[in-house]
């Protein structure tokens, strides 16, 4: 694990962005490959990969900020409304290894559609479901 990511270069000021927000725990900046104009990235100043080593702490300090600067975004562009992602590990997308929520403008005619969707077969999700719960336990 790694905390020498471009992402801590942008906080340390090592490398420029587009910085729209700061507070002590979190700093948001505009993505430099963006899906819409003001896609946004959020990202906690305490290194964690990704979600699944991400203390609660960060992870609520980082979705205040998404909530608290999602509407100034979505103003701002004048968006009709927003997909806000988290990718986790290589085969979600994520490319960058460390901890960050995709705040992305949506517009009616943006052409990116949704993710598609699938079909359980009979018993699949069930099965599923137990398997989930007994992770749990």
């Amino acid at each position: 694990m790694t905390e020498d990511t471009v992402f801590m270069k942008i906080i340390r000021r090592e490398i420029p962005a587009d910085i729209v927000y700061e507070d002590a725990s979190t700093i948001a900046f505009l993505d430099i490959r963006p899906n819409n104009p003001g896609h946004t990235l959020v990202v906690p100043k305490t290194f964690a990969r990704n979600i699944f080593d991400i203390r609660d702490e960060t992870l609520d300090a980082v979705m205040h900020t998404v909530r608290l600067i999602a509407p100034a975004v979505r103003n701002a562009v004048s968006a009709d409304g927003m997909t806000i992602i988290m990718n986790n590990e290589p085969a979600s997308g994520q490319i960058v290894f460390h901890a960050h929520v995709h705040l992305i403008p949506r517009f009616s005619n943006d052409g990116f559609g949704h993710l598609p969707q699938k079909q359980y077969v009979p018993g699949e999700a069930a099965s599923i479901a137990e398997k989930i719960r007994q992770a749990l336990a």
